[in-house]
């Protein structure tokens, strides 16, 4: 059993127990953000039934569009390329229009259908080339496909195997974790996790569930260094177990730990979106990585939790949806492809500055 599963009956006694604990603090100082709200909570514990549910239910879907081997496979690049000409050829006549090489007349006509064709197909182009990237680079990672390129022996299934194979995820995930605060695309999954304006045990399961719309450094990399598939399974379970605890107000500070683990005020700063915090200590495990690649932010002033601008909902429909709708937006508003792939690959902060500029001209 997958130990994030079977760890369930854990899950709700330990927020049962810090929901009475936070309550009775509430009692005697007052309100705070790490307080439980119904809505939220509800919300948070949806998507983490949902983020269950995605790995067995996107991966069929998308199956028939995988490069090389889904049977529509050839039609969604087609179809990427057919848009992303439309597009070229339409920003061009859309150019030609403005610079005066249609009738006066015509000008407004011809900018305006020039436009919304590009725009359209923009977004057909786009969404069709994320998913051909993704699942063409899912398909090229798997675990089967990496344990049969391995160039290192089988280690085994012993201690040392299965402690290479946390380690070696932990490594990995920092990199992934920092690519997904650091490139919109990947925002667009991961920022779900931090929609919560609030902090306790149940944000930890407010998990995306879109991670088959990402291009990922892959964890099955190791299996390319003799470590078994079930063994990098294994390593996924130990780092999302280790993250759930750590998503707390309680614990204030571990001493000596803190210079070595993740802990929860490390982890209270990744969630922050005071200035000073924003993109800091994307570690699991081990704060180190961001210590060594110059991501680390001590806990300071206090947190503020959520994103930098908020999205004021409990729907847990928009809440996974609502970047990749922005980015899209971004996308159609665009007029080369310079800035539409600007907005998909660019960070998310770089998007939300242009918007602002956007918005400022008008």
């Amino acid at each position: 059993m997958d130990p994030t599963v079977g760890a369930v009956p854990v899950y709700f006694a330990t927020m049962g127990a810090e929901h009475r604990y936070l309550k009775a603090r509430a009692a005697r100082q007052g309100p705070s953000a790490a307080d439980y709200e119904r809505r939220d909570t509800i919300t948070s514990l949806t998507m983490g039934v949902g983020s269950l549910l995605a790995p067995i239910v996107l991966p069929r879907l998308l199956a028939p569009f995988t490069p090389g081997k889904g049977r529509h496979a050839k039609k969604l690049i087609a179809t990427a390329a057919a848009a992303a000409v439309l597009t070229t050829v339409a920003d061009r006549i859309a150019r030609k229009a403005r610079r005066g090489e249609a009738p006066p007349d015509d000008v407004a006509a011809v900018t305006g259908v020039a436009r919304n064709v590009a725009s359209a197909s923009a977004v057909v182009a786009v969404a069709a080339g994320i998913v051909t990237v993704t699942t063409a680079w899912a398909e090229l990672t798997s675990p089967r496909r990496m344990w049969e390129r391995r160039f290192v022996r089988d280690l085994g299934a012993g201690p040392i195997a299965l402690a290479g194979a946390v380690f070696g995820w932990d490594f990995i995930y920092y990199f992934n974790h920092r690519l997904m605060h650091e490139s919109r695309y990947m925002w667009a999954i991961h920022g779900v996790h931090h929609s919560s304006e609030r902090y306790n045990l149940s944000t930890a399961l407010r998990q995306p569930v879109a991670d088959a719309f990402g291009t990922f450094f892959p964890y099955s990399a190791l299996s390319l260094l003799g470590i078994r598939p079930e063994l990098v399974s294994t390593a996924r379970g130990v780092n999302l177990l280790y993250q759930y605890w750590i998503h707390t107000d309680t614990i204030r500070g571990l001493g000596v730990f803190e210079h070595v683990l993740n802990t929860p005020s490390h982890h209270r700063v990744h969630h922050g979106s005071n200035h000073q915090y924003i993109d800091r200590n994307h570690g699991s495990i081990l704060i180190v990585w961001d210590r060594l690649f110059g991501t680390f932010e001590p806990e300071g002033e206090p947190v503020v939790y959520g994103l930098t601008k908020n999205i004021k909902t409990f729907n847990p429909a928009r809440v996974v949806a609502h970047e990749h709708a922005a980015m899209l937006e971004d996308v159609a508003r665009s007029t080369t492809w310079r800035e539409r792939l600007s907005y998909v690959l660019r960070g998310p902060g770089w998007a939300y500055r242009q918007d602002a500029l956007r918005a400022a001209v008008r």
